[in-house]
């Protein structure tokens, strides 16, 4: 959730991007976009549920995973999936950015594409397939934990 510079209040701006994606609003809904939104990285599920109980106050695992399957519908939030991590949340910035994983400490870090337009990369596939998005994972160490590797 992009906040633009009109002075809004959190749960104000997230509903009208729920409005503006065609969503109902509801307090689950405001809720977890604004803990996604505000959250610092890519967070799992049960981290998100405990930032938007917050706001909300009881919200069940399955309502969690329900509102977070229809945000990430709706394209307001970008659900990645790296082998070895529960699913992680972020923002949706329509932007086909990929991810570095630390293997020591599990930090995960955005990494800009920086080979041409969406989806960065060129498949050699018949012309047939429409390749949409690329998900690439780097793997490696973070500067800390480089550091204490030495």
């Amino acid at each position: 959730m992009t906040a633009p510079t009109t002075g809004q209040e959190p749960m104000a701006l997230a509903a009208e991007l729920l409005r503006t994606a065609g969503m109902r609003v509801t307090a689950q809904r405001m809720a977890m976009l604004m803990a996604v939104s505000e959250s610092p990285g890519h967070l799992d599920a049960d981290t998100l549920r405990e930032r938007a109980q917050q706001v909300t106050g009881r919200l069940s695992l399955q309502a969690t995973y329900n509102v977070l399957r229809a945000l990430t519908d709706a394209g307001l939030v970008r659900c990645t999936q790296i082998p070895g991590h529960s699913a992680r949340y972020e923002t949706e910035r329509h932007d086909n950015h990929h991810h570095f994983v630390c293997r020591h400490c599990g930090a995960i870090r955005d990494v800009e594409c920086t080979v041409g337009a969406a989806p960065c990369m060129e498949p050699q596939l018949p012309k047939e397939y429409d390749t949409q998005e690329a998900a690439v994972t780097f793997w490696g160490l973070c500067p800390d934990c480089r550091a204490t590797a030495r």
